[in-house]
């Protein structure tokens, strides 16, 4: 949600909440001398006034994130504090700026009136949590609907630079060169290219996936670029850690493998491409580094998923939750992602 749109709705709650006090305060106080008058605005305002904002806010920043946590019991104290608090302040600013005479002579009425402002308080408390909850929700909402758009536009761009003409056109051409040679491991490899259709067009529209799935899609997918070469020794891929259990958003990788083998010309170097995935207990570390020709120039049209469209894909999915580093120096291309599962 704009920013304006929230102060706009904090503004328009205290304009309604400061007209409905003074409407309820000069009924309660028609016919009666303007001094009167005079010290019970004042009254109204260090009584009612701050210990409602006090609340609002206090509530606002502080209780609702306890909810959000689900740690309700502890919701329940800050809520009965505050409010009882927000009471007591307005309390001692009157004594301190109007004198003890200007709370109350009998005593019982000074515990009423501070515990009505505490209700008082609690209800506003209460408003504060609804608001910040309908701004949360909307704010998620919007954010679920831009992620949709932006996971629709990285398939699109996906199925659009991996299964492009070209792509398959270099890949079957391959396999049938290898059906003379070997038919079964021709038949193998067609397997794979079928597999990896199927995982792109099908089973990548969850929002997660098992991270072993995931591997083994990239696996499938470095198993078909090595048949375009005869250097074993090409590209480098380990996986340390166990996948088992964990899961991760789909294709998070791919676009940077992808633009590796892209960018990555001469398939005659050792360890021309080096991809090393770190699996933790709670976290997962890519990189992913392939050697190139800086004066090469690559085709219109041919240079894969852009930069700028992962990352906001991963500020969508993992916000806060990932560290991405790019280093591009000395003919080495390098991306080190890391995130927190």
């Amino acid at each position: 949600m704009k920013k304006s749109i929230v102060i706009g709705l904090h503004i328009g709650f205290w304009l309604c909440y400061l007209v409905l006090t003074i409407v309820l305060l000069y009924l309660s106080l028609e016919g009666e001398e303007n001094s009167v008058v005079d010290k019970a605005t004042v009254r109204v305002i260090y009584f009612a006034i701050i210990p409602s904002v006090i609340s609002y806010y206090t509530f606002y920043f502080l209780v609702f994130p306890a909810i959000r946590r689900k740690r309700f019991t502890l919701s329940v104290v800050y809520a009965f504090v505050i409010s009882v608090g927000a009471s007591l302040i307005g309390t001692a600013l009157i004594y301190i700026f109007l004198g003890i005479e200007s709370l109350t002579g009998a005593q019982e009425s000074v515990g009423v009136g501070i515990t009505f402002i505490s209700f008082v308080s609690l209800i506003i408390g209460i408003m504060a949590l609804v608001t910040k909850g309908f701004i949360t929700w909307y704010g998620e909402l919007k954010l679920k609907e831009e992620l949709q758009q932006k996971n629709h536009e990285m398939e699109m761009a996906l199925v659009k630079s991996q299964l492009d003409p070209h792509f398959l056109f270099n890949t079957l051409n391959n396999i049938d060169i290898l059906i003379l040679k070997d038919a079964n491991e021709a038949s193998n490899y067609l397997n794979k290219l079928s597999d990896i259709m199927r995982f792109m067009l099908f089973e990548t529209k969850t929002d997660t996936i098992l991270l072993s799935k995931e591997l083994e899609y990239i696996n499938k997918y470095i198993a078909l670029q090595k048949i375009r070469t005869v250097n074993s020794n090409y590209i480098s891929f380990d996986v340390k850690g166990s996948p088992q259990g964990k899961t991760i958003a789909p294709m998070v990788f791919l676009p940077f493998i992808e633009n590796a083998f892209k960018h990555t010309g001469n398939k005659k170097l050792e360890h021309a491409i080096t991809i090393n995935i770190d699996i933790k207990q709670e976290s997962l570390t890519f990189e992913c580094a392939n050697k190139f020709n800086p004066n090469r120039k690559l085709k219109q049209g041919n240079n894969g998923l852009g930069n700028s469209l992962i990352e906001k894909r991963l500020k969508l999915i993992y916000p806060k939750k990932h560290l991405l580093k790019v280093a591009n120096e000395d003919g080495l291309y390098r991306v080190n992602l890391t995130i927190n599962l």
